[in-house]
Formats: structure tokens, sequence, C-alpha cells
């Protein structure tokens, strides 16, 4: 964990604008980690792929499951929804423009995106861990990178 928490705590923000749900994916990917006795890993670059991976899947199940659930009408529910997603209660890891950006993409090319640009990993590495071939993910890092660059600018 000590290794990469920083790498799987990146992923979990950039799909959650929330702190607590932030923390629960982040958790969550740990805890599929701890759990995942027959994975067998091919050293240290394996092992925080894998991980940046069930974040990512964790992070998009957690984003399904919430699309689901039905919004609290009660008063003191709602205003307890509406604190907790305020922008100045959040991290400042949480409130940055290219933050924002990048969640504002869809997926793909939001994950193939980031595993280029902030983790550092090349098209064919990225395609083995979305099993996409490489060409698909050569152009989901060119159309997420477009895209990016609209948004910001």
């Amino acid at each position: 964990m000590g290794r990469h928490a920083d790498a799987v705590w990146r992923v979990c923000v950039l799909y959650f604008r929330s702190h607590a749900d932030a923390q629960d994916a982040f958790q969550d990917a740990f805890l599929k980690y701890a759990l995942a006795d027959q994975v067998v890993f091919n050293g240290d670059e394996h092992r925080k792929a894998w991980l940046v991976r069930v974040a990512a899947n964790v992070c998009k199940d957690m984003l399904k499951a919430a699309s689901r659930r039905v919004a609290p009408l009660d008063e003191a529910d709602c205003a307890e929804h509406l604190a907790s997603c305020d922008p100045a209660s959040q991290p400042a890891s949480f409130s940055s423009e290219v933050v924002d950006a990048m969640r504002s993409l869809d997926d793909p090319p939001r994950t193939p995106l980031y595993l280029s640009l902030y983790e550092g990993y090349s098209a064919p590495e990225i395609a083995r861990m979305v099993d996409a071939p490489v060409n698909t993910v050569y152009s989901w890092i060119a159309r997420g990178k477009r895209q990016l660059k609209e948004v910001l600018s």
C-alpha cells in the first residue's frame, strides 16, 4: 500500500468530487488486493497496473450504483448531501481545474489518458491493462487530449 497508494488515490479522485466517495473506492481497491490470493504478479509494475485498473473499475461500479440510487427528498437529507458536494469543503486535490476537466471526459478516453499522462504508461501497456487493441488506445489518448484541450481553453 505504501508504494502504490498515491497512484490509486489519484484514480479515485479523478472519478469523484466527494472526498468520502474517493476514500470508499480507495479502500475497496485495496480490500480487493488483500483478498486476491490467486493473482500472481510479475513484478511491482504489474501490481501497480492491477491496482490502478481495479480502482478504476471500483469507481465505475460505484458511479453506476449511485445513478440507480433514489435521491432523498427530505430537506435535511438534501442539505446534508449538498454540503458533502460543496467544493469548499473538499481537500485541495479535488478542486483543480485540470482534475475537473478530466472528470468531464467520458470513459474511455478518461482512464487511458490518465494512465498515459499521469502514470506514464505506454499505449501497449495500457492496451494490456484494459484489454483493448493498441491502436484503439492510441485513438482514445488522442481523442482525450483533444477533448481536454477544448475543455481547458
